[in-house]
């Protein structure tokens, strides 16, 4: 099996298996599930860490040198994303809770987590 596929199936189980158990809480803490871009936070995260995945696999030979540089960048991009997408909504209302926090930080959390084992394993080689 290829490196993307098995970056691809690992990080979705992961993450599919983290937004059970977040939602699960959510449930039962009586606290809303499917509000704060939920959905949209764990689906952005997913498509996001796939693609700097790929991208440093595709650069990882002529620019072997620079890979941190560039898995650095790749977060860059992330945070770029959080302002545009998700940070005005969670700023409605003059400042951001939580509940907010966690639909957005956890699967970033577990995204990077990836990302970096995976240029650790680029490094290494």
């Amino acid at each position: 099996m290829s490196p993307i596929f098995k970056f691809i199936f690992s990080i979705a189980t992961s993450l599919f298996l983290v937004f059970l158990l977040h939602i699960s809480i959510l449930h039962l803490l009586n606290l809303p599930i499917f509000e704060n871009k939920i959905i949209e936070a764990y689906i952005i995260n997913f498509f996001m860490a796939i693609g700097i995945y790929y991208g440093l696999l595709l650069l990882k030979k002529k620019y072997s040198d620079q890979l941190g540089f560039l898995y650095m960048g790749g977060s860059f991009i992330k945070f770029i994303v959080f302002f545009l997408v998700f940070n005005p909504s969670y700023k409605l209302d003059g400042k951001m809770d939580f509940l907010e926090f966690a639909a957005f930080f956890t699967p970033y959390a577990v995204s990077l987590i990836f990302e970096t084992l995976g240029v650790i394993k680029f490094l290494k080689k």
